[in-house]
């Protein structure tokens, strides 16, 4: 057993210096697209840039973006961005799509490639505190900011009303606002909901004037509500703590979950696949300092390559070099004992028909 936990630590030394080594030698300039600069995305690509593309000798660049539809774009397209974090019913979404046929949303998502998948970020119903609403289910009809167009928020936002209530929110009711302008339009009365997508603790919350905090609070889901049952479909159950928000929350606020993905490109050329496998390497080798350093969120991620749906694949080059060193992670641990704005308009196709709300949220409307 000695010897064997004796080559396992070798192994994994051998592992650090060789990304050490490679770090020297490489001078790689990537670019990862996150989310809204007060969001939770952008921490967690800054912790990858920081903590994993660092000592693997890629000199990651942290963009803010909109959200998860945008970055589905700009991984597509722009050049230099190698990496972006997407949610996991946007990711889905564009599966479905081009499953339906539509050749855009194929063309969009049939390269991409999963690296791992995150963490779960929380769905927040914002309120004045003044509001006689107190679940979920009572948002029908009201009227609310549902998040910028290509925001994962107006992804997951429009699909849990749909599912809720069986039809989308009426356009008259809808306004495409960003996280903060969102909640000043609430606390004016200009709104009466701020729907918001962000892993707690959420600097949007934690770095919010203590008097207008105390002017909002959150929804609750109401475990009994037939809206409940039917949004379970596609989103899972979670939980805001008060240990997220000690100094403003009394007591836990139970509400709903959506998956965060690493997301690349289905990419052949050998110096870009050598620098993500390299990038693999890194992010096993230095998971801990990513839950030691990083956002909190990073507790919640596990080292795991779990089977995918439909449509959904991981990026081969790297899932081999990740899965084989979660392995080699798990036996040593194993042989140690150790755990270680308003009414955005509708636009138009190309060939000039209406764009349905669904391809709009996508930005597959030119």
């Amino acid at each position: 057993m000695l010897k064997t936990t004796l080559a396992g630590v070798a192994a994994l030394i051998a592992l650090l210096f060789s990304v050490l080594a490679v770090a020297a030698e490489v001078d790689a300039h990537y670019r990862i697209v996150t989310g809204p600069e007060r969001g939770t995305y952008i921490q967690i690509g800054q912790d990858l840039a920081k903590w994993v593309a660092q000592p693997a000798g890629i000199d990651l660049e942290v963009i803010p973006s909109k959200g998860s539809a945008e970055n589905v774009q700009r991984m597509r397209f722009e050049p230099g961005v190698k990496l972006a974090l997407v949610q996991s019913d946007v990711y889905q979404a564009y599966v479905d799509m081009a499953n339906s046929g539509n050749e855009e949303a194929g063309t969009l998502i049939r390269p991409l490639r999963l690296i791992m998948p995150l963490y779960d970020e929380e769905i927040y119903f914002v309120v004045r505190n003044d509001s006689p609403m107190k679940t979920i289910n009572e948002i029908k009809d009201k009227v609310m900011s549902v998040g910028l167009i290509g925001s994962g928020t107006a992804q997951s936002a429009t699909t849990l009303y749909r599912l809720m209530f069986g039809q989308p929110i009426p356009e008259q009711n809808a306004q495409h606002l960003s996280n903060e302008d969102a909640l000043a339009a609430l606390i004016v009365k200009k709104i009466d909901v701020a729907i918001i997508v962000a892993g707690q603790p959420a600097k949007l919350f934690t770095d919010m004037n203590p008097e207008l905090l105390q002017q909002i609070r959150f929804l609750r889901v109401d475990a009994n509500a037939p809206e409940t049952a039917r949004a379970k479909q596609t989103y899972y159950p979670a939980t805001i703590h008060v240990s997220s928000y000690p100094n403003w929350l009394k007591e836990d606020v139970p509400t709903w979950t959506v998956k965060a993905f690493l997301v690349t490109y289905d990419y052949n050329l050998r110096d870009t696949v050598g620098n993500l496998k390299r990038f693999a390497d890194s992010l096993c080798a230095n998971f801990d300092n990513l839950q030691e350093h990083g956002h909190p969120k990073w507790k919640q991620v596990k080292l795991d390559l779990p089977g995918l749906g439909k449509g959904w694949q991981y990026y081969p080059p790297v899932e081999r070099r990740l899965k084989a060193c979660f392995a080699h992670r798990a036996a040593m641990q194993a042989a140690t004992g150790s755990t270680a704005a308003r009414g955005a308009p509708a636009a138009q196709k190309v060939d000039g028909r209406p764009c349905p709300d669904q391809e709009r949220l996508l930005l597959l409307c030119k």
